[in-house]
């Protein structure tokens, strides 16, 4: 039950891992007409679930689990790693970087921190690596022992979460538009959260070019409300 909890709170919209202020392009789509109703929302979702959530990000925290759980550092730094290389839009890059930092300096200031999350913690302070979100997330997760369909499960519900409560503040949408898109999303979650199971970091894809576009270009709208 511990562990359990322990994944709620960090899989939690209240987390203060700093999603809140991102729509990783999606308020580009919203300002140029690309989403304009609850169906458009959740079809940006879907693209983004399968085509950079799942096979990139879904897929490090796993192998950051791993990694964790045989307490073996310097394998999650070379993750980190080729996950900064595979991030090539810079506001979504440093989306991850600074979610994967605010949810480090937490699980650091929580007791009993692992000397794992304690040694990673200390690369990403002195710019040795990044800090990406879902290897932090993953680090945990190995720390933590989450079961990991259901941690991958979790990532990707509270990345789809996040995305709809941007487009709740986009979008004159309405809490229960929000949860139907939530409920039809579970399917979709829980089938790339079984098919990424066992995958390695020889595994790691992303395709999704039209997002990546949205991000760049989110960058050089009049008004933002968001920060990506």
């Amino acid at each position: 039950m511990d562990s359990f909890l322990s994944l709620l709170q960090f899989a939690d919209g209240l987390f203060p891992a700093g999603a809140y202020a991102h729509s990783f392009g999606l308020e580009y789509y919203v300002q140029s007409g690309g989403v304009k109703d609850a169906a458009g929302v959740e079809e940006f979702l879907r693209a983004y679930l399968e085509g950079l959530a799942a096979p990139t990000d879904a897929v490090a925290a796993l192998c950051a689990w791993r990694a964790a759980q045989v307490e073996d550092p310097a394998a999650c730094l070379a993750l980190d790693e080729t996950l900064d290389a595979m991030k090539t839009v810079s506001e979504l890059r440093d989306a991850s970087r600074q979610m994967g930092r605010q949810t480090l300096r937490v699980a650091n200031h929580l007791p009993g921190c692992h000397r794992v999350l304690v040694d990673f913690g200390e690369a990403v302070g002195k710019g040795i690596t990044p800090g990406h979100h879902p290897v932090v997330f993953g680090i945990m997760g190995g720390v933590m022992a989450w079961p990991p369909e259901e941690m991958a499960g979790a990532y990707l519900y509270s990345t789809s979460a996040g995305l709809v409560g941007a487009a709740l503040r986009l979008m004159p949408l309405g809490q229960l538009a929000g949860q139907r898109i939530l409920w039809n999303l579970r399917p979709l979650i829980a089938k790339l959260a079984a098919e990424v199971q066992g995958q390695t970091e020889a595994d790691l894809w992303a395709f999704a070019p039209a997002l990546e576009i949205a991000a760049m270009r989110h960058a050089s709208l009049d008004a933002r409300l968001f920060r990506s």
